[in-house]
């Protein structure tokens, strides 16, 4: 231990304990701008420096240890005079239109330039303009850039995929994608974990709330929402609602307050997509095409546009089977369309999803029959649809439960885990073990694949019906980067492979409400597998409406039509 004191207060901490992190300890905040825990601590921003007794020049708190016998000051004369300037030189390179800024409330650059009370910049503006396609699904705004570095390292770091990177020296250092490439060119998976770790609105989705005024606007247009399993665990955040009391049933009442026809919950869709992808298992295990290579998940598009660009040689062990969102957008153009005597093209298919790749997603075209066109039309993030509820000015508090609506209404417990990591595995094994065996398993039979361990992914072995089957599930790009490299080595071999772009899986997705400094997906994931154990319905193939939905169009999981409909070429 060590003896120090902070502002005056006499403590001791373990040895290597940094200079914040004992701060922290009494409950001294430091201000900080580009400090993020393992991934980012090089003290470029100097918003945390402290003042150390007997020494002339300030430190950086977030990189310095503390010493025996150290006296420190957090927040002196010179630290406020020192922190105010270096905010107000970074405020004279910053395109402070607050009023217009999506993190705006929600930044950290503007709530440490309020907490210093700096009301004015005294410095001339120099802002850097750089063009950008804003078509793209991921939007970078270099006028609101602060050179952090964040979201260089946590694409190093976590990701593994080096997108962006540093270039020019002193004040025309800049962030910009890497090898002067263009980002449409990039190998980016859209995962979006740089806009979730940046501090300012520098990074940000792209916003397509006006596509969906526009066919609200529309009274020929039918607008059918649908609702990711992972969205319910997060949409309250941000505005303030209790995790009690952010239901998804209340998601319901907001989008038919602001005018949507048809609501429908995505874990139908997720249901669906277990029978298709579990028929598909079956079908290659029992043929023996898993020998050798596994199958691997389709329904992260993050991880399907990583493997097409970083192990093309792979792609043909992706699932065919569409990822749940696009199944849904399937089955509303044609058999709602059918059932409700409408014509698909009158349809508005809108996603509210926890993604920014899903945004890319909805551009694959469906063609079936006489219908040709997009199977999605509008895909919202999770922080796009909390944005939705403030502009129609709605009282979350005001909101109630309102029931999804018919004829797929119903959704189970294994569709709802879909949204954190391992669970697309656990309810593909449950019916799995159905289809070979004629029999349920024990619900909770798969459970111990939950999660990802600290090799960076998590493997079991099972056996159904006398067969062994090896399992690997992974999140994050750097640990599936490493997944990969092991399995074409021939260091591992499994039979199934779930994949998940994002840490701890859809939870922690690109598209989640933005909290600084904290990492909320183990939390939003506990709180899918504790909605999964209080469902009424665990398994995916016990769905009513998906076995009306086969009974009436498709016929069996796996048959020509499903093939037609919710399967894809990848």
């Amino acid at each position: 231990m060590v003896n120090i004191t902070i502002d005056n207060h006499t403590i001791a901490v373990p040895s290597g304990t940094t200079i914040m992190e004992a701060a922290a300890s009494i409950h001294i905040p430091i201000p900080k701008l580009c400090y993020l825990k393992d991934i980012n601590e090089i003290g470029a921003c100097r918003v945390c420096v402290v003042e150390i007794e007997g020494q002339d020049h300030l430190v950086t708190s977030c990189n310095n240890v503390v010493e025996e016998g150290m006296t420190i000051y957090t927040n002196s004369p010179k630290v406020r005079r020192n922190r105010k300037h270096t905010v107000e030189m970074i405020l004279s390179q910053h395109d402070a239109q607050c009023a217009t800024c999506v993190r705006s409330g929600n930044c950290t650059l503007q709530t440490v330039a309020n907490d210093l009370n700096i009301v004015d910049s005294p410095y001339k503006k120099e802002i850097c303009i750089e063009e950008w396609d804003t078509r793209y699904p991921l939007v970078r705004d270099a006028s609101k850039c602060v050179k952090c570095m964040r979201c260089i390292q946590v694409c190093d770091k976590i990701q593994g995929m080096h997108i962006w990177d540093v270039s020019g020296t002193g004040a025309r250092t800049t962030v910009g994608v890497s090898e002067n490439r263009d980002i449409k060119t990039a190998d980016c998976a859209l995962c979006g974990q740089c806009i979730t770790h940046c501090p300012t609105g520098a990074l940000r989705e792209r916003d397509d709330t006006d596509k969906l005024y526009c066919a609200l606007e529309d009274k020929d247009t039918i607008v059918v929402a649908q609702i990711a399993p992972a969205v319910r665990a997060a949409w309250g955040e941000s505005l303030g609602l209790s995790r009690e009391e952010a239901t998804v049933e209340k998601i319901v009442d907001a989008l038919r307050r602001i005018g949507v026809d048809y609501v429908f919950d995505t874990t139908f869709s997720a249901d669906l997509t277990i029978m298709e992808e579990g028929t598909e298992f079956v079908e290659r295990f029992t043929n023996g095409d898993l020998d050798m290579y596994p199958m691997f998940t389709s329904c992260c598009p993050g991880w399907v546009r990583f493997i097409k660009s970083q192990y093309p040689q792979m792609v043909n062990r992706l699932s065919s089977a569409k990822s749940p969102q696009e199944m849904f957008g399937a089955v509303m153009k044609t058999a709602f369309a059918k059932k409700m005597n409408i014509d698909p093209d009158r349809i508005f298919a809108l996603s509210i999803m926890p993604c920014v790749a899903k945004k890319d997603e909805r551009e694959k075209p469906l063609f079936h029959g006489e219908f040709a066109g997009h199977g999605v039309d509008c895909v919202l993030t999770t922080r796009e649809l909390d944005r939705l509820i403030r502009a129609d000015h709605i009282d979350p508090k005001t909101l109630k439960d309102a029931a999804f609506d018919t004829p797929f209404t119903e959704g189970t417990g294994a569709g709802v885990i879909f949204g954190a990591t391992g669970g697309v595995m656990e309810a593909a094994l449950r019916s799995a073990y159905y289809l070979i065996t004629g029999k349920n398993p024990e619900v909770d039979a798969f459970k111990q694949i939950r999660g990802v361990n600290k090799n960076g992914w998590t493997e079991a072995q099972f056996e159904i019906a006398g067969n062994t089957i090896d399992i690997a599930v992974v999140s994050g790009l750097q640990n599936t980067r490493n997944l990969m490299e092991a399995i074409q080595k021939r260091e591992v071999h499994y039979h199934f492979v779930e994949v998940m772009a994002c840490p701890g899986g859809c939870v922690g997705g690109g598209g989640q409400p933005i909290h600084e400094g904290k990492e909320l997906a183990s939390d939003r994931g506990s709180n899918l597998y504790f909605l999964d154990k209080t469902a009424h319905l665990r398994f995916s193939h016990e769905n009513p409406d998906i076995k009306h939905l086969y009974d009436e169009y498709f016929g069996s999981p796996g048959s020509h039509k499903a093939h037609q409909l919710l399967h894809v070429q990848k």
